[in-house]
């Protein structure tokens, strides 16, 4: 009975991280700029990365690979954030300019010497 719960439970999460992971692939296909097709990667890829990861803990019954399973998740969301902004910025740095729907810049009179 637990086994068939969780395996169901493990499908949901699986097909519902499969459906963001198209998303971000799909991001980043059409978004027009850098900028909005990293944040799509970041965030959506993230997220159906991390909803896989969770679909294997709690499919498996081993606690090392639970354990595993969830440190994965959480160096994800550590992880993601900080490239997505630090790639970003180097390329704003570097002369890459976004597309012409920025309303608000607030690096326009930063200069790092």
């Amino acid at each position: 009975m637990v086994e068939q719960i969780a395996a169901y439970l493990a499908g949901i999460l699986l097909l519902v991280g499969a459906l963001f992971s198209l998303l971000a692939a799909i991001g980043i296909l059409r978004l027009p700029d850098l900028y909005t097709r990293m944040h799509a990667a970041s965030k959506a890829g993230t997220m159906g990365s991390g909803l896989t990861l969770i679909a294997i803990a709690v499919v498996a019954f081993d606690g090392a690979v639970i354990l595993r399973a969830l440190v994965g998740v959480v160096f994800l969301l550590l992880t993601s954030p900080v490239s997505a902004h630090l790639l970003s910025r180097a390329a704003y740095m570097v002369g890459y300019s976004p597309s012409g729907g920025m309303k608000i810049n607030d690096l326009k009179n930063y200069r790092e010497d």
